[in-house]
């Protein structure tokens, strides 16, 4: 269970997780090393599942960013299982999630500049196994992006 400390602990490694556990400490009201215990304590409880650089678009080579909705031929468990094994090997899908409605699968590809969009439609996402639909989306702007 989360105590009002611990909500305003992760609140703090939301907006930055480079706090060290002296600044994080006088953030939320604690010694340094009751914060680091704190922090611990989170993270072997599961509810901190590592700390990660974002990086910016420019520092990922400016990609163009496409959301793909893909439709399977079923919702069979075998079908789906096939399909989230061989997505694990697309390095320009960046994140997927199963959906509710019309398609099965959200995915969030990103194509560099010396790539194409067309080539990974082609060659990869239209041969995943089980994919009958693929509704491709090109991002125009990031409007906001939370952590």
């Amino acid at each position: 269970m989360l105590d009002a400390l611990d909500r305003r602990i992760l609140g703090q490694l939301i907006a930055n997780s480079d706090l060290t556990s002296a600044e994080l400490g006088e953030k939320v009201g604690l010694s340094a090393s009751a914060a680091h215990r704190r922090v611990g304590s989170l993270r072997e409880r599961g509810l901190i599942a590592g700390f990660r650089a974002v990086l910016s678009r420019e520092a990922r080579g400016s990609p163009t960013v496409v959301m793909v909705n893909v439709t399977l031929k079923d919702q069979r468990q075998e079908t789906m299982a096939a399909f989230e094994r061989e997505i694990l090997d697309v390095p320009e899908i960046r994140d997927c999630f199963l959906m509710s409605g019309e398609a099965d699968y959200m995915l969030h590809v990103e194509v560099t500049r010396d790539d194409s969009f067309e080539r990974i439609h082609r060659e990869t996402l239209s041969r995943l196994p089980g994919v009958t639909r693929l509704a491709s989306h090109f991002v125009i702007r990031e409007v906001i992006r939370r952590p």
